[in-house]
C-alpha cells in the first residue's frame, strides 16, 4: 500500500493536474500575439496590383476586337511620303493601229564595267540582271494608200493591200525584272557614298531593251500579225457579203 505522505504526489506516468492557481498564472504569463511579418503587406499588395493590370489588359483587348476602339500602332513605323508633281500632258498623237500580236520576251543581261589591270576588289562593277518586256506587233491603217481596196464589178470579191507589219517599241515591265546579283568594288562603293549615280542602271535597262527587241526580230512576230490580220479582216469583209477576200501586204 501507498504511504500517506505519497497519496498527493504525482506519479511518473501521470503528472497532476493543473490547478485553478496554475491556470491563472498561465494566463498571466501568456506571451502576447506576434506582430505581422513587415513584408507581408507589401506583397499582398504588390499581387493586387498585378491582378488589377492583368484585368485592365483583359479588359481592354476584348473592347478592342469589338472594334470599339483604334487599333494600336507602332510609333516608330515607316512611313513613305509621295511629294511627285502632277502629270504634264505633252502631246496626243491619234492612232489607228491594229495590234495584230504581241510577244512577251525575258533576258538575263551580264553586265561588266572594270579597268584594265586593277584588281576587281579595288574598281568593278558587274550586275547580273533580269529583264521582262513585251513587243506589239501592228498594222498601220493609216498608211493604207488611195486604190488599196478594189471590189470586183459583181460586188462579190475584194482585194486589199496593205503596209508590213511593223514592231512598237519595247515596252520594259519593271514590275517583273530585277536585278539578281550585283558586285562592286571598293572605289565603286565610296563613289556612290559621296555623289551616288542615280542613273546607275539605265544602262543595263537599255541593254535589256535591245536584246528584246532583237529576239523579237527573229521570233516570227509579224508573221503573226499578217495572219491574224488577215483573218480578221477575212471574217469582217465577209459578214458584210463579201464571198471571197484577198489580203496582200506591201514589202517591208
Amino acid at each position: 500500500m501507498a504511504r500517506d505522505g505519497d497519496i498527493n504526489q504525482p506519479t511518473r506516468e501521470f503528472p497532476g493536474y493543473p490547478t485553478t492557481d496554475t491556470l491563472k498564472h498561465r494566463s498571466e504569463d501568456a506571451p502576447e500575439p506576434s506582430a505581422p511579418t513587415p513584408g507581408g503587406g507589401q506583397v499582398h499588395r504588390l499581387l493586387l496590383v498585378l491582378g488589377a493590370a492583368a484585368l485592365a489588359v483583359v479588359v481592354l483587348l476584348g473592347v478592342q476586337a469589338t472594334g470599339l476602339l483604334p487599333e494600336f500602332r507602332n510609333p516608330f513605323a515607316k512611313e513613305q511620303t509621295d511629294r511627285s508633281q502632277p502629270a504634264l500632258l505633252k502631246s496626243i498623237q491619234d492612232l489607228s493601229r491594229y495590234v495584230a500580236a504581241e510577244g512577251n520576251f525575258q533576258v538575263v543581261v551580264d553586265l561588266q564595267n572594270d579597268r584594265r589591270n586593277v584588281p576587281d576588289w579595288l574598281l568593278n562593277q558587274r550586275t547580273l540582271f533580269v529583264g521582262a518586256g513585251s513587243v506589239e506587233a501592228y498594222v498601220d491603217f493609216a498608211r493604207i494608200s488611195e486604190g488599196a481596196i478594189v471590189e470586183s464589178a459583181d460586188g462579190k470579191s475584194v482585194e486589199i493591200t496593205l503596209p508590213a507589219p511593223q514592231l512598237a517599241k519595247t515596252n520594259l515591265d519593271l514590275e517583273r525584272s530585277y536585278v539578281f546579283a550585283e558586285k562592286r568594288g571598293l572605289l565603286n562603293r565610296i563613289g556612290d557614298l559621296v555623289e551616288g549615280d542615280p542613273n546607275r542602271q539605265q544602262q543595263v535597262y537599255q541593254l535589256a531593251e535591245e536584246r528584246i527587241t532583237a529576239a523579237a526580230r527573229d521570233s516570227g512576230l509579224t508573221q503573226r500579225a499578217e495572219e491574224n490580220t488577215r483573218k480578221m479582216l477575212e471574217g469582217l469583209l465577209r459578214s458584210l457579203g463579201y464571198e471571197r477576200v484577198t489580203v496582200t501586204y506591201t514589202a517591208p
